[in-house]
């Protein structure tokens, strides 16, 4: 039983292997010019690909994406503190920065004021010109 499915399976195969071949000469042979055309824009695709992976592709140290972790350390700033520290160099308000990051505002509020102690500031510019100073944000 099982050798007749598996040869009839073969030969519907091999008979679907020839139709397809078959329908592929037929439009070779109708419509060389596009398939061509095809082929070459699909190798400029590729090269134009494999450039801008090369180029456009290249990532920013880690060290600026991490900041300053000896300073972070030295300081005590924590990983939150850090997050809100960023948020407040990009420019958002203790409103914006608590819906971005799913807290109070009250909280952020706590971060902040933990930020001004460990860096020694009184204004938020004050701690960011700091922050920068130290190499924890961009």
């Amino acid at each position: 039983m099982w050798k007749q499915v598996v040869l009839y399976g073969a030969l519907l195969a091999i008979g679907t292997f020839a139709l397809q071949a078959l329908e592929y000469r037929l439009l070779a042979r109708t419509h060389t010019g596009e398939l061509y055309l095809f082929w070459v824009a699909l190798g400029f695709l590729a090269l134009g690909v494999a450039l801008g992976t090369q180029l456009v592709g290249r990532r920013a140290p880690p060290d600026a994406a991490d900041g300053n972790p000896q300073a972070q350390a030295s300081l005590g700033i924590s990983p939150r503190e850090l997050t809100v520290l960023k948020e407040l160099a990009a420019g958002y308000s203790n409103k914006e920065i608590a819906l971005r990051l799913n807290v109070s505002p009250h909280t952020v509020k706590t971060h902040v004021t933990h930020l001004f102690e460990k860096l020694g500031a009184k204004r938020r510019t004050e701690a960011i010109r700091k922050a920068r100073e130290l190499g924890l944000v961009p």
